[in-house]
């Protein structure tokens, strides 16, 4: 399977990388060939029948990349913006900004088409050398997980300067796109009565991980002031409580959280952009503990005196369902799951577009469930396509690879977050990571003391906590490393996390208000 994985992710490199290059080429086979210094001595100063220059029309301002020329666009438009618009526009913010703003020195590599080449280029040596049958190679990955060093290699990438995620498109096309079509192409075979025999021992896991958030980032701030009460003092829009509010926000729910907690508490910009940095990387260094732990769930158990045979029943059902409907796949087989896959999350591309605006212009006060985030629907309604397709034909499509191709798509959708993680930013600002490393300690401590008392599986244990701090972008992901058919429970808990981050985060931040350094 890792084997036929690699020639997959071969094959889309050269053709996704080729059809690219052929796009950008003929971009600039059409586009006009700047003017002599001949022509453009002899040009007039001025036309009469144009109107002036202003700076946003000049060449210097046009954009180096699409997020540039989004920027710009958007800047143009807020110039006729309503107020009736404002408040959708902040809605999305969590789902269309970039947490990483430009770096002063641009990349090695900005060009889309070099670095999806580089992460499915990536991608095809982890699942082939996996496949491997070398010794040492065996022994690493029975230490190292698969899941993540294709979630830690992209990383690289961006520490060492050679891409940025500001610099590309490919962390939103995933996002969007591949998500929401893994989460249909993945449940669409699920057994949902097995699904709901897991219990409600991972929805404990994830309500534990919420309260280790709220009361972890209080905590964080006494310890830290009382050696040090200036790191987390400071005054007006300056205080860190304000910034660290969205941590709190993005930590329980997701960015429209994140975005709902700056708007309440009105952190400083610079502020904000520290405290993006220290959301970004305490999380994600985070995830690579539980990826590690993945490789080692059986031993974990058994620490936790854990019960995980609704898991191993449901993994070993999905096993045998998988391989009693196992053909080999035709053209018109992939086709057909691809349509599936991308016509459903289309479609939920256009209810999401029409619900989230209708709510935020009728309906404001459902906006701190995050009902008013587009995003949100988008992974509601992708996974509810799947859940009803699985009570139809459709399921027999995971015969012919529909999950398979979902895997592909989540293993892309990893990369694209491991370029998102900078590991040398943790010395840009040491006292505030301190800060949200021990924070995110105390959520640790607390989710494996509970998960020790009523005997959770490691499985309830990583999903759990991931689906507070990583949202519906990487509780699945997390899931699936398990076993494809456990990606519905990662989405369903984080779902609720963009129910509760308003409140949860609101709470957490008046608590760090009371105790924070005057």
């Amino acid at each position: 399977m890792p084997l036929n994985f690699a020639r997959i992710a071969i094959a889309i490199t050269i053709s996704f990388t080729g059809l690219l290059g052929s796009a950008q080429y003929a971009a600039g086979q059409n586009t006009p060939a700047p003017p002599t210094a001949t022509e453009q001595s002899e040009a007039p100063e001025s036309n009469s029948g144009a109107e002036p220059a202003t700076p946003d029309s000049t060449p210097d301002s046009t954009p180096d990349s699409p997020e540039q020329a989004s920027e710009q666009a958007s800047g143009q438009a807020a110039k006729s913006d309503t107020p009736a618009t404002q408040s959708q526009k902040q809605s999305g913010a969590a789902e269309s900004a970039d947490p990483h703003s430009s770096p002063a020195t641009p990349p090695i590599f900005t060009n889309d088409a070099v670095v999806l080449g580089m992460l499915i280029g990536i991608l095809a040596l982890v699942f082939w050398t996996h496949s491997l049958q070398h010794p040492f190679i065996v022994g690493f990955y029975k230490i190292v997980p698969m899941l993540l060093l294709c979630y830690f290699l992209p990383s690289l990438l961006t520490t060492f300067g050679i891409v940025h995620p500001s610099f590309s498109g490919l962390p939103t096309v995933a996002k969007k796109f591949l998500l929401p079509a893994s989460l249909v192409l993945l449940t669409v075979s699920i057994d949902l009565k097995e699904v709901l025999r897991l219990g409600p021992k991972a929805l404990i896991m994830f309500v534990t991980g919420t309260i280790g958030v709220i009361i972890g980032g209080p905590i964080a701030i006494l310890v830290v002031g009382s050696f040090d009460p200036q790191l987390v003092g400071g005054q007006d829009s300056e205080a860190v409580w304000r910034g660290l509010a969205t941590v709190a926000g993005s930590w329980i729910g997701g960015g429209a959280n994140q975005v709902a907690m700056k708007e309440i508490f009105n952190p400083s910009d610079e502020l904000f952009s520290v405290m993006l940095a220290v959301d970004i990387v305490i999380g994600e260094l985070w995830m690579v503990f539980l990826l590690l732990g993945i490789g080692k769930a059986r031993e974990i158990d058994r620490i936790l005196k854990a019960d995980a045979s609704s898991v191993h029943e449901l993994q070993n059902k999905m096993e045998q369902f998988s391989k009693k409907i196992a053909r080999n796949p035709t053209v018109a087989d992939l086709f057909v799951i691809l349509g599936i896959g991308f016509g459903v999350t289309g479609c939920c591309h256009v209810i999401a577009d029409i619900v989230a605006p209708l709510i935020d212009q009728n309906y404001p006060f459902l906006n701190k469930f995050s009902l008013n985030s587009s995003f949100f629907w988008l992974i509601v309604l992708a996974t509810t396509g799947g859940l009803l397709l699985s009570f139809t034909r459709a399921r027999q499509l995971e015969g012919a690879g529909a999950s398979k191709i979902g895997t592909i798509c989540i293993y892309f959708l990893v990369a694209t977050i491991g370029l998102q993680m900078d590991i040398l930013a943790v010395f840009e600002h040491p006292g505030l990571f301190l800060v949200g490393g021990i924070w995110m300690l105390i959520h640790v401590i607390l989710m494996v003391i509970v998960a020790r008392v009523i005997r959770a599986p490691y499985f309830f244990l990583a999903v759990g906590s991931k689906a507070n701090i990583g949202g519906a972008a990487s509780a699945p992901v997390v899931a699936a490393a398990f076993h494809p058919s456990l990606a519905p429970v990662g989405v369903l808990l984080a779902v609720v996390g963009y129910a509760l981050g308003t409140y949860g985060a609101y709470l957490c931040a008046l608590i760090m208000q009371a105790v924070a350094p005057s």
